[in-house]
């Protein structure tokens, strides 16, 4: 459990340090004043929470201070702990063993480590016994299939590319007809995610979802939107730009290891109503971890 927690501690380095860090010093022996509160709002604003979940925690913090009697602020340290990790859900029990092969489709805008993310998440679950099959249907970028042949082959994993501006619905079709006969588990789907064309993307996107339920009827089975922690609330707007087009079973958090601006993960719960499932905690293929509530909010309120 120690090496788990250190683990998260590790990642979030940056946003505790940076943001949360500034809570130990107004956490000390003083009591309750109107700056304190104010002094929090900027905590919580600078840490990427966003403004609205801002006042929302506060006000709940506000309310249990006055009807528990706290008036000094170390007292507030446990309730604010306790409200941050409410503010967050459990991910749910993600299916990996009913559809054989189960296909995952991953999206997200380009840069926000969908690539190195799919590579991550094939290698955690060839760990775990599946047989994986990685797919490279970003056709758009010939680096984004260059990316992925080069994590296949250095996690001893096997992947399916089409050719640069070849049509990347049709690298998912034949991919699912060939992990289908071959066996596989499970299908990791990286789509593309040009944010410059953005409708033409989101066309692209439905066309490939369309195409992969020709291939294997009731699939994608899971749709894991990727998102960039070092883009904090910018990375709101691309992410309503996906639900509305597709949808998501999911997120996953990218880049927390560089990002000051952790408290985003309050925020995607509030403004986007979906659990994050995984978090990226480093550049190491393990560096992937199931989103745990608890850890996270411990590693990012902890003394330094």
């Amino acid at each position: 459990m120690a090496d788990f927690l250190q683990k998260w501690k590790e990642g979030l380095g940056r946003t505790r340090k940076v943001t949360f860090g500034r809570l130990a010093s107004l956490f000390g022996a003083t009591q309750i004043t109107r700056d304190t509160w104010e002094e929090l709002e900027g905590v919580l604003i600078q840490s990427d929470i966003g403004l609205s979940t801002t006042e929302s925690i506060l006000a709940s913090v506000r309310s249990q201070a006055t009807q528990t009697g706290v008036i000094r602020t170390e007292e507030l340290s446990s309730i604010l702990r306790l409200e941050l990790t409410n503010r967050l859900v459990s991910p749910p029990v993600i299916d990996y063993e009913t559809h054989h092969p189960t296909v995952i489709v991953l999206v997200g805008v380009n840069g926000s480590g969908k690539t190195t993310t799919a590579a991550k998440l094939a290698k955690q679950l060839s760990n775990l016994g599946k047989k994986v099959l990685l797919v490279a249907a970003d056709t758009f970028r010939a680096a984004a299939i260059d990316q992925l042949q080069v994590w296949a082959e250095r996690l001893g994993l096997q992947v399916i590319s089409g050719q640069p501006g070849s049509d990347s619905a049709a690298v998912a079709f034949d991919a699912i007809q060939s992990a289908t006969s071959r066996k596989f588990d499970i299908i990791i789907i990286d789509t593309a995610g040009r944010l410059h064309t953005k409708f033409n993307l989101m066309e692209e996107i439905k066309k490939v979802y369309r195409v992969i339920g020709k291939a294997l009827p009731g699939a994608p089975h899971l749709s894991f939107l990727v998102l960039d922690a070092t883009t904090g609330q910018n990375a709101f707007l691309q992410a309503k730009a996906f639900l509305d087009a597709i949808p998501v079973t999911g997120v996953i958090l990218a880049k927390l290891d560089t990002s000051a601006k952790g408290g985003m993960a309050f925020a995607i719960q509030q403004e986007l109503g979906l659990p994050i499932l995984y978090a990226g905690l480093g550049e190491k293929p393990q560096d992937i971890e199931l989103f745990n509530r608890e850890a996270f909010v411990e590693a990012i309120l902890e003394k330094n």
